[in-house]
């Protein structure tokens, strides 16, 4: 008995260890099928849509995002995607794999018929050129974007890089986007829907190269406007979208490392000795401003401070002189993390971080930048240099990002928190050892010591909640950031070149040394509220909504030189560095030498700051089956306050409002479907572009590299834009497309930077011109090549073009622009009253042909692009125009992924393959041009590794 017992016990146990195992095996060889399902009728998701396997009873939903999530065992499946009164979609071949998650991106059509089953054979993924195509073709407003897929293709690291193929980008200083040519003051950057201030903060474009392309979703450029986005722009809205759920672990690492022959590896590379804290983009406190900020510094004829006279001077950095160096290689690393973690019955957490560190060096032999006049005589039509610098220029920078998100979603409600840093340090020495002339026939060298340290810390909080049966949508955000540029301890030594040595005196200017602090608060909170119904038996959509912003800016500038007491500067001999040795500094004892001179100013010192509260009503509804319409009004209360006195101290300001304004900015988007795939839009808006803090002010910021001065002006108003926008769009498989476009924009009181007046030619400040208008054509073209053979589907050309003429009215009378040109104009040369708009481009080119082979991991391409000469410097009086030359971006790539999964990724890269230079030139009718500024960036390398898990 208890033999047949024990051989009963382990029968149980056996088949206990059988079912055990046979469970194991089961959730073992489990997979997961993830997606979002999007309503294609309106650029929204579809909740409550039915996802099923076909041939079982297994099936889903989507949330109120759209989303949905099967978990199926081992296996290859067809899946049937429908909604009631929405054409389904049968997906086949979707594979599962174990322990793995396959994403299925799916868009649902309205059908007016019974339902219609589309098969679709291969799967969709996310973050392709075909889904951000399928946004374009359903957005209410204007817009192109670039899928994550895209920017790979480019091989690029960042968006800067990458974001030059969509239509009408183009990238300045190789990390600030402009839309359909248009400066800076028109585009406008924001982060997830966000303002977010970049490293500049007088720009309204982030700088590009910060963002990482492994934390991102897409990017979108919106073109034309809508009620529920701000109304400060008019080239275009670029939306870094990041991502928020993943929609499995993600970890990846890269590094980098790149080579240009003319940079790298060259011994006459010039830099100096800083911090030991540098190379991780900040300073450790050995530029800081060693003593109070309003220290009262006495001279040396003030004998009661004489011993506080020779500790000031001591305590600044002694080292003044620019020093040769090996210069080293540019080099990257980048890490990234993401996944999503099931928090209960139905909750979801995501996660992603990243970080990335880039160090650059640039090194720019025969760099040249001047100033150039008109002869006052009219017959004399060659310019004539006022000033004008050339030498060496060396530029190491320092760029750290961190970026981390939390998702959390629950049955009706979604909330999100990213919080983002960066952190900056650049620094610069050039020597101008060639000569730099001046008109009053004084020969100098010049040595430049730089460090600029800027930080941006941002926190992104948002939710998104619905109600239970989807109709009503609430979405919030709230984004404070804290920004801060500092120029420490700059340093500017100039000697006179004289027949028998060196000397210093205030013909040429005594040494300098110069510390400037910004520090900016910004807040921004928005909401906004959704409600689907029913009009003329169509889906409508009603949006309404706010926004209030503050921003508040601090800006110092403490600016101190070194002068000399009963001391020949000959002696010093042309060496920088010997005017602060401790035997040469002035004291009691030898009552000679150098000594620190200069005090708090509090002209350039100002407080400001800017308020924004906006409403608006938009309605987007469908008058037809095939015509939609989507009209809104912005309101927006803007208001600026400014504290600071001007240079001379006559003018004082304390809080004083200096723009007071309320506008309405009406909007309207019609769409005409003239089939599925077919698209014709015509757009209307009134936007605006204000001016800058550091604009609306009595600033005189110099910059001692260039010998450029920038003058506030408190007399700014806002610009007020009309924008007409047209478009015809066809949209086919395989991520091809063509669409070619028009568009009208009238400005009034463009604000444009110009020349001061004719006394000073190195003094540049912003005005506003009576009004201007700009007309333009843009074609877009995505092709594979599959129409000649199937063996050549996967080689593509992308190219898209955009033409442009821009115009604006100058102003007359006295001391305006117009008159002023007109008593300077050169013999045989007839005047008009108008000229092209400042930062308007007349064409853009961007071309691309690409081969992806995702069966060979290979990818590779050849990119060009290129923009026409553009006015950079207004001219005023005897001061001629300056004009950007078209730079010939020529760039290759090519990549290979390896290993079973394709996780592990080598890539090459060679840019400026044409070796094209950097180049602004003066121009004046009759004359030769000559160099504003110019700059050999040469041909670079690039050599990157990845790994993915």
């Amino acid at each position: 008995m208890k033999i047949k017992h024990k051989r009963m016990i382990n029968k149980k146990l056996l088949l206990v260890a059988i079912a055990s195992m046979f469970i194991q095996f089961a959730f073992g060889q489990q997979g997961t099928v993830r997606g979002k399902i999007m309503d294609g009728e309106f650029n929204d998701v579809l909740p409550f849509a039915n996802v099923s396997v076909s041939g079982t009873t297994v099936g889903t939903t989507t949330d109120f995002d759209g989303d949905y999530t099967l978990d199926l065992n081992e296996g290859t499946y067809t899946l049937l995607f429908s909604f009631v009164g929405y054409s389904s979609q049968q997906v086949t071949e979707v594979v599962i794999e174990e322990g793995k998650t396959t994403e299925v991106n799916i868009t649902l059509h309205a059908s007016s018929a019974v339902l219609d089953e589309v098969v679709v054979t291969t799967t969709v993924r996310k973050n392709t050129e075909a889904s951000v195509l399928n946004l374009q073709k359903n957005s209410v407003t204007l817009m192109d974007g670039l899928s994550l897929e895209s920017i790979k293709k480019t091989g690029a690291s960042d968006i800067a890089s990458a974001i030059k193929s969509v239509p009408g980008v183009s990238v300045q200083d190789g990390k600030y986007v402009y839309v359909r040519g248009l400066g800076d003051r028109y585009t406008k950057s924001i982060l997830n829907g966000m303002d977010i201030p970049g490293l500049d903060p007088d720009k309204n474009t982030v700088q590009m190269d910060i963002f990482p392309t492994n934390i991102l979703e897409n990017v979108i450029v919106l073109k034309s406007a809508s009620a529920d986005l701000p109304a400060d722009f008019t080239g275009g809205v670029v939306n870094i979208v990041t991502k928020d759920f993943p929609t499995q672990k993600q970890l990846s690492f890269s590094a980098s490392l790149g080579y240009n022959p003319s940079m790298h590896f060259n011994e006459n590379y010039l830099s100096y000795q800083g911090g030991a804290t540098d190379f991780l983009g900040f300073d450790d406190g050995t530029r800081d401003l060693p003593f109070p900020e309003n220290a009262n510094i006495p001279s040396p004829s003030d004998s009661r401070n004489n011993s506080v006279l020779d500790d000031y001077t001591r305590s600044i950095e002694s080292n003044m002189a620019a020093e040769r160096q090996t210069s080293m290689p540019d080099f990257s690393l980048g890490f990234s993390y993401g996944n999503q973690f099931n928090v209960g019955d139905d909750n979801v957490l995501g996660v992603i971080a990243s970080l990335d560190f880039k160090n650059s060096t640039e090194f720019y032999e025969g760099f040249e930048n001047g100033v150039y006049q008109k002869s006052a005589e009219s017959d004399q039509y060659e310019l004539r240099f006022d000033r004008r610098q050339r030498g060496d220029l060396g530029l190491n920078n320092v760029l750290a990002s961190a970026l981390a998100g939390l998702s959390y979603k629950t049955g009706r409600s979604k909330y999100k928190l990213n919080l983002l840093h960066i952190q900056n340090g650049e620094k610069r020495a050039a020597l101008f050892n060639q000569r730099t002339e001046i008109s009053n026939a004084i020969d100098v060298k010049k040595d430049n010591l730089e460090y600029t340290q800027r930080s941006v810390s941002n926190v992104l909080l948002s939710g998104k909640h619905t109600s239970e049966d989807a109709t009503f949508t609430t979405e919030w955000s709230l984004s404070p950031t804290f920004s801060s540029v500092q120029d420490k301890d700059v340093r500017l030594t100039t000697f006179i070149i004289n027949p028998d040595g060196y000397s210093i005196s205030s013909d040429a200017g005594f040494p300098i040394r110069l510390w400037r602090d910004l520090k900016e608060i910004n807040a921004v909170g928005k909401i906004d509220f959704t409600k689907n119904y029913t009009l003329f038996d169509n889906k409508s959509v009603f949006k309404f909504g706010g926004l209030y912003s503050y921003k508040q800016r601090d800006y110092s500038i403490h600016n101190y030189d070194i002068a000399f007491y009963n001391f020949s500067t000959s002696s010093l001999e042309g060496d920088p560095n010997a005017i602060l040795r401790p035997e040469n500094i002035w004291n009691t004892d030898n009552n000679s030498g150098s000594y620190l001179r200069g005090n708090f100013q509090p002209a350039n010192t100002f407080d400001s700051n800017q308020n924004t509260a906006a409403a608006y009503v938009s309605n987007e509804f469908k008058v037809t089956d095939k015509f939609r319409a989507i009209l809104g009004l912005r309101a927006e209360y803007f208001t600026t306050y400014f504290t600071g006195q001007n240079n001379t101290g006559t003018e004082n300001y304390d809080d004083v409002k200096t723009i007071d304004e309320l506008d309405f900015f009406p909007s309207a988007n019609f769409i005409y479907e003239f089939k599925e795939n077919q698209n014709f839009r015509l757009s209307y808006s009134r936007t605006t572009a204000r001016p800058s803090f550091r604009e609306l002010s009595v600033v005189q910021i110099p910059d001692l590299l260039t010998g450029i001065m920038f003058l506030g002006n408190l007399d700014l108003k806002p610009t007020y834009i009309d924008n007409f926008d047209f478009r015809f769009e066809i949209f086919g498989d395989a991520a091809q497309m063509f669409a070619i476009s028009s568009f009208y924009k009238r400005f009034k009181d463009p604000i444009e930077i110009v020349a001061y007046d004719i006394t000073a030619p190195n003094q540049f400040t912003p005005r506003n011109s009576p009004s201007a208008e700009v007309i333009g054509v843009e074609v877009e073209a995505r092709k594979n090549f599959g129409f000649i053979s199937e063996g050549l589907s996967d080689l593509s050309l992308n190219l898209n073009v955009s033409v442009i003429d821009s115009k604006i009215d100058m102003a007359k009378g006295e001391d305006q622009e117009y008159d002023s040109r007109k008593i300077f104009a050169r013999d045989g040369e007839v005047i008009e009253d108008t000229r092209n708009l400042q930062g308007q481009s007349p064409f853009l080119v961007n071309t691309g042909l690409n081969y992806n082979n995702r069966e060979l991991g290979l990818e590779t391409g050849v990119f060009y692009n290129v923009q026409g000469k553009t006015l950079e410097v207004v001219g005023f009086g005897q001061n001629p125009d300056v004009y950007t030359q078209p730079f010939n971006s020529l760039n290759f790539n090519i990549s290979k992924t390896f290993g079973k999964e394709q996780n592990s990724k080598i890539s090459f890269k060679l840019s400026n393959i044409l070796n094209d230079k950097k180049e602004s030139w003066y121009e004046s009718y009759g004359a030769a041009s000559q160099n504003f500024s110019y700059r050999d960036l040469g041909t670079s390398f690039s050599l990157g590794y990845s790994l993915s898990f």
